[in-house]
């Protein structure tokens, strides 16, 4: 069990506005600056990381409700879920044991009382509405947007500054701690 759960960012946005492109251009310049970074990412969709013809896949195939693949670069658990119900966020972060990772990325998990950058772009063709969520740190978009005094504004087309924007939040919050 996590002694204690590093700090959570999230990212929320319709689909199709870039959460991942951005967060994958985050991560490096994070990673950078000596952060250890982990993500979870929800997704709405069925998926697999394994593929007809390996092992693991043979192995899930067969009947096995978690499948553990490990080596000497890396780990990955395939857990099938027998209730199939959204995921819910608390549960996940019971999967991050290592004591050094210092911040958690979040895609999705919109509802999730954790603080948030939304995401907007222009190309969607609707009005930038900011959510009401307690947790909103910032809105990263294309175009300014109406926005509370309290929520910053980020260019989502300048990953730089956005980064220095979460490493500066998190030496606020690590300060506070």
């Amino acid at each position: 069990m996590l002694t204690k759960i590093p700090p959570l960012l999230g990212f929320v946005a319709p689909s199709g506005t870039g959460k991942t492109t951005l967060i994958t251009a985050i991560i490096p310049l994070l990673k950078q600056q000596g952060l250890n970074i982990a993500l979870i990412k929800h997704s709405h969709h069925n998926f697999d990381i394994d593929y007809p013809g390996k092992d693991s896949y043979r192995f899930r195939e067969a009947g096995a409700s978690s499948v553990l693949v490990v080596s000497p670069h890396r780990r990955a658990l395939i857990t099938e879920f027998e209730d199939k119900k959204e995921p819910i966020l608390a549960e996940q972060l019971t999967f991050f044991k290592e004591k050094n990772i210092d911040l958690i990325l979040v895609e999705g998990f919109k509802n999730e009382k954790i603080p948030k950058i939304q995401l907007y772009r222009s190309s969607l063709l609707s009005p930038c509405e900011v959510i009401k969520d307690a947790g909103l740190l910032a809105i990263a978009s294309d175009i300014p947007c109406d926005i509370p005094k309290t929520v910053h504004y980020l260019d989502i087309n300048q990953p730089q500054k956005i980064a220095e924007f979460i490493i500066t939040w998190l030496q606020t919050i690590n300060k506070n701690e």
